[in-house]
């Protein structure tokens, strides 16, 4: 009994202090500037939306959203076109330097991501591809490659390979017989690997400040470090464009945490 209590305080505790803060940018978007400094714990006396206007009048936030959405779908759609391939390659077939070629992927992981700014920068500025959307595509694409094959290997190799003969018999070819059998099958995987490359991409932050200079390119967590100065002492406004920048990406991971729960879960017992 008394574990019980020390559990729901401790998850209670969780609570509060995940949410907590959420809630408060929220409450505080509704409040007026003098409201927010006589008292920013208290309740908004009246629920007013000009706080927003005004944070959309001040900022180009509709535009960051396009940004982000354009970069974040761009590099998920690249990642796991991609590495799907590559990773169904190290799945079936048997070749030499198959385990290299593998534990070099595997080690990508423990690179610091401080350590591939500069190199990152350098190649993007030299093939004209700084301040620009499409190299934050080619990017986000690439560091998200070793979780993505990790993800989608485990789940190819699940998949009995007497479906892979079975076409093979029936005259399909290489190509046709990933595309047309073993892709959909794969579902699941490519699924959870696309939902977290999205969600990675749609919240990069350090990249985006290096490799990028005006607006045109300029994403949503980035534009997020340009809001103090934007608004000034306009509290309210800034709190709106929080909420505005912060709710959209929580409400994409609530509604597909099911779909990438049970699909990791479901990838780990296959592999």
């Amino acid at each position: 009994m008394l574990g019980m209590g020390i559990m729901r305080i401790y998850l209670a505790f969780l609570v509060i202090a995940s949410v907590g803060p959420l809630v408060w940018i929220i409450m505080s978007s509704f409040k007026s500037n003098k409201e927010i400094l006589s008292n920013a714990f208290a309740l908004p006396v009246s629920i007013s939306f000009k706080a927003y206007k005004a944070a959309l009048d001040l900022s180009p936030i509709f535009k960051f959203y396009g940004n982000s959405l354009i970069v974040a779908v761009g590099s998920t759609l690249l990642n796991v076109l991609v590495i799907s391939m590559a990773a169904y390659i190290l799945a079936r077939c048997q070749f030499k330097g198959k385990t290299l070629l593998t534990l070099l992927l595997a080690s990508s992981l423990l690179i610091p991501t401080a350590a591939l700014l500069m190199p990152i920068y350098t190649i993007t500025t030299k093939i004209g591809l700084f301040d620009t959307k499409t190299g934050l595509v080619f990017v986000y694409a690439a560091l998200g490659l070793p979780t993505s094959l990790f993800i989608i290997k485990s789940y190819f190799q699940g998949i009995p390979t007497e479906l892979e003969e079975a076409a093979y018999l029936d005259g399909a070819g290489f190509v046709r017989t990933y595309f047309t059998i073993i892709f959909p099958l794969a579902k699941s995987g490519l699924a959870t690997a696309a939902i977290l490359q999205f969600l990675t991409s749609w919240n990069e932050f350090m990249f985006a400040l290096i490799l990028t200079k005006s607006e045109s390119a300029r994403t949503l967590p980035l534009a997020l470090s340009y809001f103090t100065s934007q608004f000034s002492f306009n509290y309210t406004a800034m709190f709106a464009a929080l909420t505005m920048v912060i709710v959209p990406s929580i409400l994409i991971y609530t509604l597909l945490q099911e779909q990438i729960t049970d699909s990791m879960v479901a990838g780990s017992i296959k592999g």
